[in-house]
């Protein structure tokens, strides 16, 4: 982890503890509902680009799912799996936040549910671009900004009232905004973001609970307090829960927020923004639109 002086990112998540999440939900048995739906739709978007990608790479997700859903698609050749040491089918266990790749070596690069763990999205985004052949793609997904708000509202709120303060306990998520502006900085062209938002139903917030370890999604944020929840700040949290986010046949909301991401690295075939002043017809004449000329302020 960087010291105070170290130019490094910061260490918002702790990969031992996301190593230790992981293998304990495969020790309770994964749930797998929402990468089951975020694999599909990675496979639908993908099968609507009309590419051939010969050499392409599975960047993290958590299981064999996205590699299966691809196996048999017409338009990938090869596809490599590089992701945690967990997923047992890798051809390369791998750190996300340094992914192996040789520059120019990808024409594809997937990723379902894995980039909103790491401490340097920037610093991966940009070494993915490096990874990709011109007019290479990345398409992605990863938890959004709006990803279980409720949970997140919830504990605040319950901390606060029993304990006097909060700690970090859900985890922050990018702003689907700043996604954008990250894949132009890694120098990606042609960017696309979008989002999906997926609420599920509960009847108890220890079912939400039980699901996240289950997804080996429970709290792995470095700053997290190490300390047991209180009793008293886990009841007030049922109960903030269940008054402000229950619907009216008593069940819970819960709210997973999809950011979807792509772009492409630059080739001279994409299209290219004209050069300022370089249009050769007027809006107007182009519209058919009439002109008014406005009149001056002389005041």
């Amino acid at each position: 982890m960087p010291g105070p002086d170290s130019s490094g990112p910061r260490q918002i998540f702790d990969a031992r503890a996301l190593a230790a999440r992981r293998r304990r939900a495969l020790t309770l048995g994964p749930e797998t509902f929402l990468l089951d739906r975020v694999v599909e739709d990675l496979a639908d978007r993908l099968g609507a680009v009309n590419r051939q990608f010969a050499v392409a790479a599975d960047l993290g997700t958590p299981t064999a799912a996205l590699a299966r859903a691809l196996a048999a698609a017409p338009s990938i050749g090869r596809l490599f799996a590089f992701g945690p040491p967990e997923r047992v089918d890798n051809d390369a266990a791998a750190d996300i936040e340094m992914p192996p790749f040789g520059a120019a070596s990808l024409d594809l690069v997937v990723s379902a549910l894995a980039l909103q763990t790491v401490n340097d999205l920037p610093g991966v985004l940009a070494q993915i671009r490096r990874a990709l052949k011109p007019d290479g793609l990345l398409l992605a997904c990863l938890f959004g900004a709006g990803t279980l708000a409720e949970l997140r509202e919830a504990f605040a709120i319950a901390e606060s009232d029993t304990t006097g303060g909060i700690s970090p306990r859900v985890a922050p998520f990018a702003d689907l905004r700043d996604l954008g502006g990250l894949i132009q900085r890694a120098g990606l062209a042609l960017p696309v973001t979008d989002v999906d938002r997926v609420v599920v139903r509960y009847a108890h917030p220890l079912a939400l609970m039980n699901d996240l370890r289950r997804m080996g999604a429970a709290n792995p944020l470095s700053d997290r307090r190490r300390a047991p929840l209180r009793r008293a700040t886990l009841t007030r949290l049922f109960e903030i829960y269940a008054e402000r986010f229950a619907d009216p046949d008593g069940r819970l909301r819960a709210t997973f927020e999809i950011a979807w991401i792509s772009g492409w690295a630059p080739h001279e075939s994409q299209q290219q923004p004209l050069r300022p002043g370089s249009a050769k017809t007027r809006l107007a004449d182009a519209l058919k639109a009439a002109e008014h000329k406005l009149p001056h302020d002389n005041s």
